[in-house]
């Protein structure tokens, strides 16, 4: 079986993760309930002419990859494999709304040529010349975690020794105004918006692009190594803790050998007790960490959740916009990653110190 080291990461989020060493600088938000994304100079990465033509997720997907690949110093890649649930839906709007405007007559095809889901892959394989295995994973809240398994897979039958793996997911104002209408966003009118002890339903959403460059072997940048990746579509609230518990055993290990576990709470009162069953019971005195407080919802907001674990492993520190409970450990080596949405979808990731 071969590794699988995270040797550089790039993130553009609701926060600065894009600058600074781990969330110096952070905007806890509760006053809207789609948070806006806080964008870099895209100049200073794309070329001016080619912007105009990009959506923001194209755009930030090719930012946060080129800041993972230049912090682990890769240049040639083995594999490009992206997860993304909505795909660019800002062009598709634009499409469909110019179908619609235009009595399905004289249409350009820009917008929807734009608007498939593997378009960030293309434009990062685009930019940097790669011609390489890519591949774009859309499967709801799992996308970013089956890119991950992908990744994984191939290391192990030493098929790759470098692939830059992403989650990319955006908003748009008119899916936005769906997302209100049928609940998933929280209504306008529930503010102030909190995470833990939601008593509201729907979550706040947000947008972002968290890319990951992956190598079989270990560097000077190398943030932690990921052991594990499992998926399961449908679990119940009393099952997810024996899933938990099997995962682990199958990496040999056990509860008491995690030092902290990153938990998936987006304040949904309905599906937050998932995360809460756990927390109150198996991992009652393991650090208990949260983030989508900070990053917002969306399909691949649990790649945001894994740039949080990996930042914890390579500074040893947990900032305290971060914690959910007071327990602290002396060293963090091996943290676990639980996400879930809707009660469907539930990913386990295990990274670990090395």
């Amino acid at each position: 079986m071969g590794k699988t080291y995270i040797n550089g990461l790039g993130c553009i989020s609701a926060q600065k993760t894009f600058e600074g060493v781990f969330l110096e600088e952070f905007d806890c938000n509760i006053n809207e309930n789609v948070l806006p994304v806080k964008t870099p100079v895209y100049k200073d990465y794309i070329p001016p002419v080619a912007i105009r033509r990009m959506a923001k997720g194209v755009k930030n997907g090719i930012v946060a990859a080129n800041l993972a690949m230049k912090e682990a110093g890769v240049e040639n890649l083995d594999a490009i494999i992206t997860g993304t649930g909505m795909g660019c839906i800002e062009d598709s709007d634009k499409f469909l709304k110019a179908l619609i405007d235009n009595n399905e007559e004289f249409l350009t095809p820009t917008s929807f040529i734009q608007s498939t889901h593997n378009t960030v892959g293309s434009q990062i394989a685009l930019g940097i010349q790669c011609k390489a295995y890519n591949f774009t994973y859309v499967n709801a809240a799992v996308s970013f975690e089956s890119a991950l398994l992908d990744a994984k897979m191939q290391f192990d039958t030493d098929e790759s020794s470098a692939i830059l793996v992403g989650g990319i997911d955006e908003m748009s104002e008119y899916t936005s105004r769906l997302f209100k209408l049928s609940g998933f966003i929280k209504a306008d009118d529930d503010a102030p918006y909190q995470v833990l002890d939601s008593k509201t339903k729907g979550a706040v959403y947000s947008e972002g692009a968290t890319f990951f460059t992956l190598e079989n072997k270990k560097t000077a940048s190398t943030y932690a190594e990921i052991i594990d990746v499992d998926m399961v579509n449908t679990l119940t609230v009393e099952e997810v803790q024996n899933k938990m518990i099997e995962f682990l055993k199958l990496n040999n290990l056990d509860i008491k050998d995690i030092d902290a576990v990153v938990l998936g709470y987006n304040g949904d009162v309905e599906y937050d007790i998932y995360y809460k069953s756990v927390a109150e019971s198996v991992l009652k005195n393991t650090t208990q960490i949260y983030y989508k407080h900070l990053s917002g919802e969306y399909n691949t907001a649990s790649a945001f959740g894994l740039w949080v674990a990996s930042k914890i492993i390579k500074t040893q520190g947990i900032p305290d916009i971060l914690k959910i409970n007071a327990i602290e450990k002396p060293e963090y080596k091996r943290i676990l990653l639980y996400n879930q949405y809707k009660g469907l979808d539930h990913s386990f990731t295990l990274i670990s110190k090395c």
